[in-house]
């Protein structure tokens, strides 16, 4: 037993500085989940069509010689429009938001194989943004830790400015009731489409940078990374709490190093790569069960102190 467990906690160790890069990677799907979630009330599936969308874009750039930087801007922009195209199908055909996700994500797959012209794409030796690091080797976790942190607290302060704004506030307004946001003179179109294209944009940022670190663009990148980002914004909201706008923006930061690192532990621990995704599922149900278990038992205790 002793053995086992030194056996897994040298594994899990030794996995830290790669699970810490790809946390702060994904935490930007993450982000891409929760401000239509949270911030808008728009559930929203594009993320799963966004998020390879911004890799097979920065693939095929980063094939033609295009720096990295703006690889990542081009993968930006092509992602704030399929958000954009998702609020768009939602407002003006009123479909329902978790269709109209669906139905992009859907039509996102084709656009990807024809902007590859194959279902995957190797960049291998490829320039990256991680390259620039002074006193690391480009590729190795050091590098994108610094870089991907760096982007994270960037992201995270920005938003954090930008919605005690007014037009921040008029969008978190928006999400949280429209019909008076409206009377008060605020575009709901305007506010919803704004709102789900930068959630859209920061999904297919962290394609193109998973692109760059990985080496490699696939059109089947996307699956499972919607359950994955729920995962942990679940996670990073317990932990962070909602109260306020700034632990609402931490949860998806918070949520994606805590996730990723109990995923590392798993597989330190033996669990087989196709149990991951019950793991997963598992993490989501206990999540969102514990508000629910502490209302119940909150309840039962309060019944107890009436009778005694």
């Amino acid at each position: 037993m002793m053995d086992f467990i030194q056996s897994t906690v040298s594994s899990f160790v030794s996995l830290i500085p790669v699970t810490l890069a790809q946390s702060f990677i994904l935490s930007f799907v993450v982000l891409g989940i929760m401000i239509p979630f949270r911030m808008l009330s728009f559930p929203d599936l594009t993320s799963e069509g966004a998020f390879p969308l911004g890799g097979c874009v920065c693939g095929i750039l980063l094939a033609a010689g295009v720096s990295p930087p703006l690889a990542i801007a081009v993968a930006f922009v092509v992602g704030l429009a399929a958000g954009c195209c998702t609020a768009f199908i939602h407002l003006r055909f009123r479909i329902h938001t978790l269709l109209a996700g669906i139905l992009m994500s859907t039509m996102l797959y084709s656009v990807n194989l024809g902007i590859m012209g194959k279902s995957n794409l190797s960049v291998f030796g490829s320039p990256t943004v991680f390259d620039v690091v002074p006193f690391t080797e480009p590729g190795f976790p050091v590098s994108k830790i610094v870089i991907a942190g760096l982007l994270a607290v960037v992201v995270l302060i920005g938003l954090n400015l930008y919605f005690k704004t007014e037009k921040g506030t008029a969008m978190r307004a928006v999400g949280s009731n429209p019909d008076m946001a409206e009377a008060q003179g605020i575009n709901v179109w305007a506010a919803t489409i704004g709102g789900v294209g930068i959630a859209s944009a920061f999904s297919a940022a962290s394609g193109a940078l998973m692109v760059q670190s990985q080496g490699f663009a696939d059109v089947n990148m996307g699956i499972g990374i919607l359950i994955n980002g729920l995962a942990a914004l679940m996670i990073g909201e317990a932990f962070t709490g909602k109260q306020t706008v700034l632990r609402q923006l931490l949860a998806p930061f918070v949520g994606a190093i805590i996730y990723y690192q109990l995923v590392s532990l798993c597989l330190a621990a033996g669990m087989p790569p196709p149990n991951l995704k019950l793991a997963t599922g598992l993490f989501v149900l206990i999540m969102l069960a514990l508000p629910s278990i502490r209302r119940s038992r909150g309840g039962a205790a309060t019944r107890e102190t009436i009778r005694e």
